[in-house]
């Protein structure tokens, strides 16, 4: 996977500031670089149009997604593919060996651990038998049949959600809902502030950098306001995390809530880049870098290096076109 081909970021949606941290890595490592971006509809997607050139793929559910997203790869001679969203990382992770045989890593971890991952019940029971702190966790069935099992109030939300959907605080067994159109499941509404922490894992397994920011405020799931902060507890937790995934590569996030009661406790785990991560690339842990690096080189500079009390304050920029 030698060279410096091109960088092709999926599903790119309005992932412009992702876009422009692999721009800004590459001009300083000195490679001419095209970043290429594909999405449902790219005419209507901020980061396609900053694309070098955008290209349309079916949905990621779509059985010819990977396939279609190899085909882009083998007409630009892209050697990184970056997936953007959870419902892709499983297809992509699955066709890998297609996209090896082009010479071309695809940002994915295994299949077995892209399962855990996307499945917070899953999620939730492998890190508690590794002794990384967790909310406890119930399906809905087993709630709806016990409700003592947990303490009231409850928080609920989809098993193999992603973007905040689906999330509900119920105060009593009575308000769970009689029927759910998708898994749920049930945990201890915890109270405290929340953290994103970024994690990167080389190629060869290690741990090399874990870049915690507490979210001041939120946005559709996305952190707006946040500031970097270096915590041991919070480093603690991804090196049990690492350690439980075994299979986990490059750069993931997790969530945590330190909850006032029970401490930190990790209630969600993106094996991909989170909508978070400039911040992380703000303060020196540049992971676009890194992959880069790994792509091109075979190894990276990657480090725990970064700057503690960085705040990023996002706001809302526009795209026009058509203009004459």
């Amino acid at each position: 996977m030698n060279g410096s081909a091109g960088v092709l970021l999926t599903s790119a949606g309005r992932r412009v500031e992702l876009l422009e941290c692999f721009r800004a890595a590459a001009r300083e490592l000195g490679l001419d670089v095209p970043i290429f971006a594909c999405d449902l509809e790219p005419t209507l997607s901020a980061a396609c149009a900053r694309a070098d050139a955008a290209f349309q793929v079916p949905r990621c559910d779509d059985p010819t997604y990977a396939e279609a997203v190899r085909a882009i790869v083998a007409e630009t001679g892209s050697n990184l593919v970056i997936p953007t969203i959870d419902p892709e990382l499983m297809p992509l992770s699955e066709a890998v060996s297609g996209f090896d045989e082009l010479g071309a890593r695809v940002h994915v971890s295994d299949p077995a651990t892209i399962a855990v991952v996307r499945d917070k019940a899953r999620t939730s029971e492998v890190l508690d038998a590794a002794g990384v702190p967790v909310p406890r966790t119930q399906t809905l069935d087993a709630l709806r049949a016990e409700p003592d099992l947990l303490s009231w109030p409850v928080f609920l939300k989809p098993s193999g959600g992603s973007a905040s959907r689906g999330l509900a605080v119920v105060d009593r067994p009575e308000d769970l809902p009689s029927q759910a159109g998708e898994p749920m499941i049930a945990q201890d509404c915890l109270r405290g502030p929340e953290f994103t922490i970024n994690m990167f894992v080389e190629a060869d397994g290690r741990l090399s950098a874990v870049i915690p920011h507490v979210r001041l405020s939120v946005r559709a799931g996305e952190v707006e306001k946040g500031r970097t902060e270096r915590r041991q507890d919070l480093r603690s937790i991804a090196e049990g995390i690492a350690t439980a995934l075994p299979g986990l590569r490059g750069l993931a996030c997790f969530q945590v809530i330190d909850d006032v009661v029970q401490g930190p406790r990790v209630i969600e785990i993106n094996a991909r880049f989170g909508g978070g991560y400039p911040l992380a690339h703000a303060a020196g842990a540049t992971a676009a870098r890194w992959l880069l690096e790994e792509v091109t080189s075979g190894s990276s500079t990657a480090h725990d290096d970064w700057v503690e009390g960085v705040e990023m304050l996002r706001y809302d920029a526009a795209i026009f076109r058509g203009l004459p």
